[in-house]
């Protein structure tokens, strides 16, 4: 009798997994970093979590090894990296010790539980038809990494020795709980995802790439204030263009 051939599983589409998992150590870095003081180097791994995050998906499309456990394991490792280690950092920073203790730890729950129920509809909404190429140019709310960045804006404020999230700890309470209700808002942002570039704007757009990672290199923190404000600007502007391109959305 002939023996039933073993199934076989090819490396490759274990790969994208293994870049996921490699993004989940760096934000556990990123918190025993925070954790012992070393707070420029916990937010530098934070951004390459960033990266990570925007790196596995593709690689994951580009080696055809797409999977609902990939998916899992993302929305696992981003609800650590961008809905937790930011928030032990904010309120380690900002609020641990100071007389808003309370209301900072609450609004850090608040963040938290908000990433959370973004990443949830995220995924129930990856079961959903496959979206129209209108609407794969759109985020329903403000998506994880997204989210985090601009929770940091206190921190990256901090380290840049301007006092206003300091002097201002109300203000800061209440930036941070809108920026959670941001997350699980229904307001389309703009998504990079899909973004095709045409071959005469290719040269303009590496060279803007590199002058920006070049920014993040010598000027993080500020880069990142900038692109905070940019991002947050952008939301009108993508509510705006969204209803006329997509009326039911």
């Amino acid at each position: 009798m002939k023996r039933p051939r073993r199934s076989e599983t090819p490396f490759r589409r274990f790969i994208p997994n293994l870049v996921t998992i490699f993004g989940l150590c760096v934000g556990l870095l990123s918190v025993r970093a925070g954790l012992e003081g070393r707070y420029a180097t916990a937010l530098y791994l934070i951004i390459v979590a960033v990266f990570i995050d925007a790196a596995d998906g593709k690689v994951a499309r580009f080696l055809k090894a797409e999977s609902e456990f990939g998916a899992e394991l993302d929305t696992l490792s981003d609800f650590f990296n961008f809905g937790i280690a930011p928030t032990f950092l904010i309120y380690n920073v900002v609020f641990a010790g100071t007389e808003y203790a309370r209301s900072g730890w609450f609004c850090v729950l608040v963040l938290t539980v908000c990433c959370a129920l973004r990443l949830a509809r995220f995924n129930v909404a990856l079961t959903d038809a496959e979206p129209t190429e209108k609407k794969r140019d759109f985020f329903v709310g403000v998506p994880a990494p997204a989210l985090a960045c601009l929770a940091l804006m206190p921190m990256l404020f901090w380290m840049e020795d301007w006092a206003f999230f300091q002097n201002h700890p109300n203000i800061t309470v209440i930036y941070l709980i809108g920026v959670g209700l941001l997350a699980v808002s229904t307001l389309p942002t703009f998504s990079i995802k899909h973004l095709k570039i045409k071959r005469e704007h290719q040269f303009a757009v590496l060279l803007i790439s590199v002058g920006l990672i070049m920014a993040l290199a010598v000027f993080p923190w500020r880069t990142m204030i900038i692109g905070n404000f940019l991002y947050l600007a952008s939301i009108p502007v993508s509510a705006l263009t969204s209803r006329r391109t997509l009326p039911t959305l």
